[in-house]
């Protein structure tokens, strides 16, 4: 079978969405007709898409706070951890935390991380990330 010629097919008969929406049936389905209810994700496929989710955390910190960098990569990953989870927009809502970051004063950033809405909503993870801040190491295996 010509693998191009059927991709053009596929994509003409089920269209081409890149959100998911529900199909005829009412079942969840993203791209050119994936069934996300049947079929979901392969592991390569997760892992595929996280991986371009963190290339877009990256940059949208290289864009937004260029000093993370400077970080160590411990309290990289941290800061990537928490723009990845609530998104960059929200994260510059953390003026406190990220200035006392900054300055690496890393007790008071860990402070202020904790003593958040977000750090209720989350939990342990938010313990975590404040550790890793706090330390410069990890708190846990991955």
């Amino acid at each position: 079978m010509n693998k191009n010629r059927f991709i053009k097919q596929m994509r003409f008969h089920e269209g081409v969405r890149n959100n998911v929406y529900k199909d005829h049936l009412g079942i969840e389905t993203i791209g050119v007709g994936r069934n996300l209810v049947d079929r979901g994700l392969s592991d390569e496929e997760v892992d595929y898409l996280l991986s371009n989710d963190i290339q877009i955390v990256e940059n949208e910190l290289d864009n937004g706070l260029s000093w993370w960098r400077d970080l160590d990569e411990v309290r990289q990953r941290a800061l990537a951890d928490l723009a990845f989870n609530m998104g960059l927009p929200r994260l510059h809502g953390f003026v406190k935390m990220l200035s006392a970051l900054q300055r690496r004063d890393y007790h008071a950033a860990a402070d202020e991380l904790l003593d958040s809405k977000y750090a209720k909503q989350v939990g342990e993870r938010s313990n975590r990330v404040a550790e890793m801040i706090r330390t410069g190491a990890d708190s846990t295996d991955f």
